[in-house]
C-alpha cells in the first residue's frame, strides 16, 4: 500500500508558516507546524523530509490509507472523463452506484434509500430536516459531549463550547441535551438505567410527542471516544421505535470498519431510522451521505434535498474504490487486529501510570483519558504536554474530550505492525518522558 517516496518540496515548513500567516485566517488552527509534502500507508512525511507515523488518519478519514493505489486510479480515470455536472442537473452513474453501496452496507434489513453530501455537518442537517419532515415534530434530542459539526445548527446539537461555539450564537432552537452513558464518570450505571434515566428526562422535560429525532454518536468522537454501556443504545431504540421517535446515528467518525465492524451499531446489532455518513467513506475525498428506511427518505418532496457539489462524480469514484479496498483488505479485521496489539500495551500502560484513569474504545478507534493521579479531575494539561512529546517525536496525535483530557488513536487500518508497534513505543517514551 505504500507509493515511492518523491523529494521534498523546496519550500520549508517554516517558509510555509510564515506564508500561511499572511493569508490564512488564524481561526483556522492546525496541530503540527509541519506541512505534508507526501503520505501512505500509515505514514506522512512533510515538506522537510520527516516521517510521521499517523495517529490521526486526517480525523478518521484515511481508513484505506493516503492515497490508496484504487483511489487513485479511480479518480484519475474520472477526473479524465469529467469532473461535476450537479446530480442535479444531469445525473450520474456512480452517484446511484453509491447510493446502493450504502443501502447494503448500513446496518437494518429493511428497503432503504441514500442521498449524498458534501461533509459530516450537512449530513446532519440533511437527516434532522428529513426526521422534522417526515413527523411534523420540531425537536431534537442530543447528548452530553456530542459532537455533530461546526454549522449553525450542529453548533447547536454540539455540546462542547470552546473552539466550536464560542460567540458564535445565537443558535438553532428546539434542541435538548440529556446525560450520556459515560462508565467512568456516571458511577458505571448499566445501560438501561443510563437510558432510563435519558429517556425519563425527555418525557417529563420536552415530550415524546415533540420529538422529530433522537441523534446519538454509538461511540462519541470530539466529545472523548466515550464508549457507552451495553444495552444503552438497544434501550434508546426501542423507546424511539415506541414514541415514533426518528433513531438517528451519527456515524461519521465510527463509520467504514473504523471499529472493527463496518459500523459502530453492528456491535449491538442496532438498526437506526436514518444513519449519516462521512469522513472514512471516500479514501480523503469529501462526500458524506445520509442513508435510511425508503419510507422516511422517500417522504421528502422532490428538489427537497441536493445541493451544487453534493454526490460529486470524482468523490463517487473515489468511494466506490475506498469501498473495493476495504472488502479487498477485509478491514473490519484489520481494525481488530490494531486493536488487539494496541490495547495490552495501552492497559500496561495505564497499570503503570496513574494519570491514565481508563483505557477505552473499539478497533482501531481508542483512547486513554487523563485525571489527576487518584482523582476523576480532567487533566488537560498533562495531556496536551504528551501530545507535544508524541509530536516531537515523530507521532502525530489528537487530543479531544469535554475536559480536553483525552489522547485518542485513529490509525489508518492498513498500518503495518512493525510501524503501529514502533509508534506504541513512542508513546509509551511520551508518557515516562513527560
Amino acid at each position: 500500500m505504500t507509493s515511492a517516496p518523491r523529494p521534498a518540496s523546496p519550500a520549508s515548513s517554516e517558509d510555509l508558516h510564515k506564508r500561511r500567516a499572511g493569508a490564512v485566517a488564524r481561526g483556522v488552527g492546525s496541530v503540527i507546524p509541519s506541512y505534508v509534502d507526501h503520505a501512505s500507508g500509515g505514514t506522512i512525511v512533510d515538506v522537510d523530509g520527516r516521517e510521521w507515523i499517523d495517529f490521526a488518519a486526517g480525523i478518521a478519514v484515511t481508513n484505506v490509507g493516503n492515497s490508496a493505489p484504487r483511489v487513485v486510479a479511480a479518480i484519475r480515470e474520472q477526473a479524465e472523463r469529467f469532473t461535476h455536472t450537479c446530480f442535479m442537473v444531469a445525473p450520474y452513474e456512480s452517484y446511484v452506484a453509491v447510493c446502493e453501496q450504502l443501502n447494503t452496507l448500513t446496518p437494518g434489513t429493511y428497503e432503504k434509500r441514500s442521498a449524498l453530501f458534501n461533509s459530516g455537518a450537512e449530513a446532519v442537517e440533511n437527516a434532522v430536516k428529513i426526521a422534522r419532515h417526515v413527523t411534523g415534530r420540531a425537536a431534537v434530542v442530543v447528548f452530553d459531549h456530542a459532537y455533530h459539526g461546526r454549522t449553525n445548527l450542529t453548533m447547536a446539537l454540539t455540546a462542547k463550547n470552546m473552539p466550536y461555539k464560542h460567540r458564535f450564537g445565537p443558535f438553532a432552537g428546539e434542541i435538548y441535551r440529556v446525560p450520556m452513558s459515560y462508565p467512568l464518570r456516571d458511577g458505571g450505571l448499566t445501560g438501561p438505567v443510563a437510558a432510563a434515566n435519558a429517556i425519563e428526562l425527555i418525557e417529563k422535560q420536552v415530550g415524546a410527542e415533540n420529538v422529530a429525532a433522537l441523534l446519538i454518536e454509538p461511540i462519541q468522537g470530539e466529545g472523548g471516544f466515550v464508549v457507552p454501556a451495553p444495552g444503552f443504545l438497544p434501550a434508546l431504540r426501542e423507546w424511539a421505535t415506541a414514541a415514533g421517535v426518528v433513531f438517528v446515528a451519527d456515524e461519521i467518525q465510527t463509520g467504514f470498519c473504523r471499529t472493527g465492524d463496518w459500523f459502530a451499531l453492528d456491535h449491538e446489532q442496532v438498526e437506526p431510522d436514518l444513519i449519516t455518513l462521512a469522513k472514512g467513506i471516500a479514501g480523503g475525498l469529501p462526500l458524506a451521505a445520509v442513508t435510511g428506511r425508503a419510507e422516511l427518505m422517500d417522504a421528502v418532496h422532490v428538489g427537497g434535498l441536493g445541493g451544487t457539489y453534493g454526490g460529486n462524480p470524482i468523490a463517487c469514484a473515489a468511494a466506490l474504490a475506498a469501498i473495493e479496498t476495504m472488502h479487498e483488505l477485509d478491514l473490519p479485521t484489520a481494525a481488530r487486529n490494531i486493536e488487539a496489539t494496541m490495547l495490552p500495551r495501552l492497559q500496561t500502560l495505564a497499570a503503570q501510570d496513574p494519570r491514565i484513569a481508563e483505557v477505552r474504545g473499539r478497533g482501531a478507534m481508542l483512547a486513554v483519558e487523563l485525571v489527576l493521579p487518584g482523582t476523576l479531575t480532567p487533566d488537560p494539561t498533562t495531556t496536551a504536554a504528551i501530545s507535544a512529546a508524541c509530536h516531537r517525536l515523530g507521532l502525530l496525535t489528537l487530543t479531544c474530550g469535554t475536559y480536553g483530557n483525552v489522547l485518542r488513536f485513529l490509525p489508518p487500518l492498513v498500518i503495518d505492525t512493525p510501524t503501529l508497534t514502533r509508534a506504541l513505543t513512542l508513546l509509551e517514551t511520551a508518557f515516562t518522558t513527560t
